[in-house]
């Protein structure tokens, strides 16, 4: 069952309250167990209410923290943008990472700025003071969550694609396929992902489409076949969008972070990140 409680978010002007969903993996019928058929659909009925009532959840608590961001000060903006790159650049585990993703930010979509990250990482540094570092952004490859991580050099390998985002270029200038991480030889160290809410706890609410979950588990897949660590995946958050702690409705295929950005500083969340931050 669902159980209720009751959570907030406050706004500038407003405090919203509703209901606070306490979820659970959705049960699974064993193929060898006897069960009729309406015990069967029974189940099934029951699962689907279930995730959508998370889903109805999640499209109000969307709602709410996008009115929140929209409301806030341009020049607040600036400078939680400030504050969070300068806690990124300045961060040990970012100094020595060697590869990561890295999303890249889209002012109309109320994203925490990371083109100072992105210059800072393709300027290829003092490599006494940073490692040098490959750099994988977002290209997205259809409406049905798939999602492609492409290695670029410069900044210039960007191109704005149907919705006014920069994405990466699938080929580069002489016609080659661009390096996907799935198929790298080389692990990652770092996620540096955008999201819409967030909470203390981990979880990590996105904007419906599902891209990132899918994306981050065939990561992982493809680290455990590798033998590879995870990386770190560090979200980077403005102060209206952290979230009281599981206020943030969830289901089997969310993914949980490591850590935050937030104006205030970082925000390690699992037992790695607080290990190495």
């Amino acid at each position: 069952m669902i159980g209720a409680s009751v959570f907030s978010i406050t706004t500038t002007t407003s405090i919203f309250f509703f209901p606070r969903i306490l979820t659970r993996p959705v049960s699974r019928l064993q193929p060898a167990a006897a069960r009729s058929v309406v015990a069967m659909s029974t189940t099934t009925s029951k699962s689907q209410e279930e995730l959508d009532s998370i889903f109805k959840q999640k499209r109000i608590v969307r709602s709410t923290v996008r009115k929140s961001l929209k409301a806030l000060d341009p020049s607040l903006r600036i400078q939680q943008d400030d504050a969070i790159q300068s806690t990124v650049l300045e961060a040990p585990w970012f100094k020595s990472c060697r590869g990561l993703c890295a999303y890249i930010s889209c002012k109309s979509l109320n994203e925490v700025d990371t083109s100072k990250i992105l210059s800072k990482i393709l300027q290829q540094p003092d490599p006494n003071t940073m490692a040098r570092k490959k750099l994988y952004v977002p290209w997205v490859e259809d409406k049905n969550s798939n999602m492609r991580m492409l290695h670029i050099s410069h900044m210039d390998d960007l191109i704005a694609n149907s919705m006014n985002i920069l994405e990466p270029a699938p080929v580069d200038a002489q016609g080659n396929e661009r390096e996907d991480v799935l198929q790298a030889d080389e692990p990652i160290d770092l996620f540096i992902l955008p999201g819409l809410a967030f909470d203390r706890c981990g979880r990590r609410l996105g904007r419906g489409g599902g891209y990132y979950d899918t994306f981050l588990k065939r990561y992982q897949d493809r680290a455990t076949e590798k033998g590879w660590s995870n990386p770190l995946k560090v979200a980077l958050s403005y102060s209206p969008q952290i979230l009281e702690d599981g206020s943030i409705p969830v289901t089997p295929n969310d993914v949980l972070i490591d850590a935050l950005v937030t104006p205030s500083g970082v925000v390690p969340i699992s037992p790695r990140a607080i290990e190495r931050m």
